[in-house]
């Protein structure tokens, strides 16, 4: 970690930045520990990928050629890789073989690859293949899809997987453009975060370019039988063929969604906002990847009450990957200012009363969370320090909701309109850049505080950002909506048989708010009341679900079992399989279910939730 000097340092010249151009300008950020790479000295501009995607061998194999800025005349380039053979390297324009040599490997980040440079080289090309155990892909056989006819891949890079598929200076702190040359079979569909085709090419081959400059880990590749259909005028669906309309429909208001945020916080900077919904097996609910938000199935609940997601993805187009955290110790400066972005989105289009529903359950997650990990817990702070870690484990509650509720106070503080100026203010001016939780600090002494002490301290920044726990200064968040639900949970708590419970109109959210204010254990009888009133075993909305067979499992609930396992086995989404494995795991008994079940369900996840349940069930894989 840099000492607080270098901070400092960092901060002002990140600073003086500002007037650069976005396309061309770099923060200076603190030493990445989770990158081999030294940008500071030598850093890569622009990507060119010209690959080959062969199922048979579940491999990507061609030339990465890299453009460089040796702003220091150093003697290398480093990089990072995992799992990849490395074939040939070449210096350009010298058109010369490179002399290079692969370090030892480091567990979580790979292997550092160095290769020698003249001050006169521009692009350096690399000939390499992916290993068919990459991290990052998964490939898919055709009883994976629904189509149950093509086999399917799909990328998951953030956090540092980017480097399992390309050789690449991989931390949130370096951004390029890229371009691409992608071949692939000529029954299937090639798309990327970049500008993508809407129908197949006869030969296979496809061409991509992202003129705005991004991070390695918004690196993104799917491809498969996929079919598209626009839902407005810069907005579409990508879906395999029998989900297409399905999911189009549950996304028809993303337009509207996009006109709402560009009202908030200034306009959509990447040209197009199309959204594919993957296989299953996708490990997260969504992945922001520029101009392509990768999502879950688990949304398309034929009622378009769990678009919230679509529009916290959306929100990352300014939080995230316009303005990107530097480390991942940084975390929060993505996910908290999206989720709060997300509740302003869902306040703009569905109304007040909705959005403080999200907000009151993201609280109660918190709450949670908080509670698991321990008050004292630095996993508990906003600013992390994870060298030595692998940087998913920053991704919790943490980050996400006490980041929101963060700026939700400072919101509250300031009042609204000073507010949105000022938020509105530090897209603009941070755009295309990568930032430290030190300088947003900075920013907002120099914007807002402006060297009023007894302001500086109604803020509790300190507290907020650097100590453990939940500050004194938490906002208050009262949904009246959950009111009406919190009666209906006196009455039942009463006596109230299931069936006379006053229910009707309720959304997703006031059934997840039940659920929530429910014992965490319940009586067998309890739970075949509620099930026979409201069929939550049977239930097609994934959150309800996944919530329900969590109190199923805590109640030893059997009647639950069928759904539990198909639940687990034919989903990958690790928010879901995590507490539910978890719950298991707490007794022997529900710990040989979990193995049982997981045996059969790991082949069909991705390593991201792969690597979770085997942590949580302590297996060796």
């Amino acid at each position: 970690m840099i000492s607080m000097n270098r901070t400092i340092v960092v901060v002002s010249l990140a600073l003086i930045a500002l007037s650069c151009s976005p396309s061309t300008r770099q923060a200076v950020v603190p030493r990445d520990p989770h990158s081999f790479a030294r940008p500071e000295e030598v850093v890569v501009t622009h990507l060119h990928l010209d690959l080959t995607v062969s199922f048979e061998r579940r491999q990507l194999s061609g030339t990465a050629t890299l453009t460089i800025d040796n702003k220091t005349g150093a003697p290398q380039l480093l990089l990072d890789t995992r799992d990849m053979t490395i074939e040939a390297v070449t210096l350009l324009p010298e058109d010369k073989a490179a002399t290079w040599s692969l370090g030892e490997t480091v567990p979580l980040l790979g292997q550092r690859l160095a290769v020698d440079i003249a001050p006169t080289t521009k692009q350096v090309a690399i000939r390499y293949a992916t290993s068919p155990n990459a991290a990052a892909l998964q490939w898919l056989e055709p009883a994976q899809t629904s189509g149950k006819k093509h086999p399917f891949l799909f990328t998951q890079s953030q956090a540092i997987l980017a480097r399992t598929w390309v050789p690449c200076q991989d931390g949130p702190g370096v951004r390029m453009t890229y371009s691409a040359r992608i071949q692939v079979p000529p029954d299937l569909l090639a798309l990327m975060s970049a500008s993508n085709p809407t129908v197949r090419s006869r030969t296979g081959l496809y061409e991509f370019r992202m003129d705005q400059p991004i991070p390695s880990y918004l690196l993104a590749l799917a491809v498969g039988d996929i079919a598209f259909k626009p839902v407005g005028a810069r907005s579409g669906v990508y879906a395999e063929p029998s989900v297409i309309e399905k999911a189009s429909w549950e996304l028809a208001d993303t337009e509207k969604m996009i006109e709402a945020a560009e009202k908030l916080y200034g306009p959509y900077r990447w040209e197009r906002y199309d959204i594919i919904v993957l296989p299953p097996s996708f490990p997260f609910g969504g992945m922001e990847n520029p101009r392509l938000t990768f999502a879950t199935p688990t949304i398309l609940a034929g009622d378009r009450s769990l678009v919230s997601l679509v529009a916290h993805e959306l929100a990352h187009s300014w939080s995230g990957n316009l303005v990107t955290n530097a480390t991942w110790n940084d975390f929060w400066l993505n996910e908290g200012f999206t989720t709060y972005f997300e509740n302003r989105i869902m306040e703009a289009t569905e109304g007040r009363p909705y959005s403080e529903m999200l907000a009151q359950l993201s609280l109660q997650d918190l709450r949670a969370t908080v509670a698991e990990l321990g008050d004292t817990s630095a996993m508990t702070k906003l600013k992390l320090d994870l060298e030595g870690r692998d940087p998913d484990e920053g991704v919790s509650d943490i980050a996400y909701n006490k980041g929101a509720l963060f700026l939700r106070h400072l919101e509250e503080k300031v009042g609204r309109e000073v507010w949105d100026i000022f938020l509105r203010n530090w897209f603009d001016e941070h755009a295309f850049r990568s930032s430290t939780t030190e300088e947003f600090v900075t920013y907002l002494q120099k914007k807002l505080i402006k060297g009023n002490q007894k302001f500086e301290k109604e803020l509790d920044i300190h507290a907020w950002i650097y100590e453990s726990g939940l500050p004194t200064t938490l906002p208050v968040i009262t949904s009246e909506e959950f009111k009406r639900v919190d009666g209906e949970v006196d009455q039942w708590k009463s006596g109230a048989p299931p069936k006379q419970l006053s229910v009707t109109g309720w959304t997703t959210h006031h059934w997840l708010h039940f659920l929530k204010a429910l014992p965490d254990q319940l009586t067998i009888q309890q739970m075949v009341a509620l099930d026979a009133a409201f069929g939550f075993t049977r239930s097609g909305n994934s959150e309800i679900l996944a919530l329900w067979l969590q109190k199923a499992v805590a109640s030893d609930y059997r009647k639950a079992d069928g759904a539990l396992e198909s639940f687990l086995t034919g989903q990958g989404r690790r928010k879901f399989l995590r507490p539910l494995y978890a719950e298991l795991a707490k007794t022997p008994d529900g710990m040989a279910r979990a193995k049982a079940i997981y045996a059969k369900a790991r082949p069909s996840y991705h390593s991201v939730s792969a690597n979770t349940i085997d942590g949580i069930l302590g297996e060796s894989k």
